[in-house]
């Protein structure tokens, strides 16, 4: 008969968990074009994401494509087709040329998350963010922001839990600190709204990227 794959649970749960949130589920493809993984993002040109040792690049293109590095190429493409309010996340499968280890592979799955509208606040993303967390880890589970950098994010965060296994006393999951990082996340940068024609003084929001295999 078979049973459902850990990383499709984790997957399903967390989709359940934003679309009670009223969030839209999205898919976006697989290879992508430069601009949308990477500088409609405001990754810049030489930034080391895009160099060849960190990304697979398509050959014989004519012009450069790719496998997407994330799923953050579908905040672009959402908000070039869509007015505000958004509220999406996208989960899918992402590539990167990391060495094969017990915590890194060559293919793994990420959900990107996005919320534009015209009052979203930092409190409003710390409040998602504690939500999900507990919705997923159990209502005992405490969350810590510690300040972090992504280029499409000012400011950025790591989101930390508390460790669901030990409490937060410390144990061999947690590595002994109490905490786990969980994803990165932040407030959408004003120059990713540049590249989709919304208007920063006006709009604002939070994105976020977690990685489906480390939850699972």
């Amino acid at each position: 008969i078979g049973r459902i794959h850990p990383l499709m649970q984790v997957r399903q749960q967390v989709e359940d968990i934003f679309a009670h949130m009223g969030y839209e589920i999205l898919e976006g493809p697989e290879v992508e074009d430069d601009f949308h993984n990477f500088e409609a993002l405001n990754i810049p040109e030489h930034h080391p994401a895009r160099d060849n040792m960190d990304t697979f690049y398509i050959e014989g293109a004519r012009t450069p494509h790719l496998l997407r590095t994330h799923t953050s190429p579908m905040q672009i493409r959402t908000m070039e087709k869509q007015k505000p309010p958004v509220r999406i996340i996208v989960p899918g499968k992402v590539y990167r040329r990391d060495n094969p280890d017990s915590t890194h592979g060559y293919m793994f799955h990420q959900i990107e998350g996005l919320a534009v509208d015209t009052d979203i606040t930092f409190c409003d993303f710390k409040g998602t963010v504690e939500y999900f967390v507990r919705a997923f880890l159990g209502p005992k589970v405490k969350t810590r922001l510690r300040p972090s950098f992504f280029p499409f994010t000012e400011p950025s965060a790591e989101v930390d839990a508390s460790c669901h296994v030990c409490g937060g006393s410390g144990c061999r999951i947690c590595k002994h600190s109490g905490w786990i990082e969980l994803f990165g996340a932040g407030m959408v940068n004003p120059a990713v709204y540049g590249f989709v024609d919304y208007d920063p003084e006006r709009l604002s929001g939070f994105a976020f990227g977690m990685g489906v295999d480390r939850f699972a």
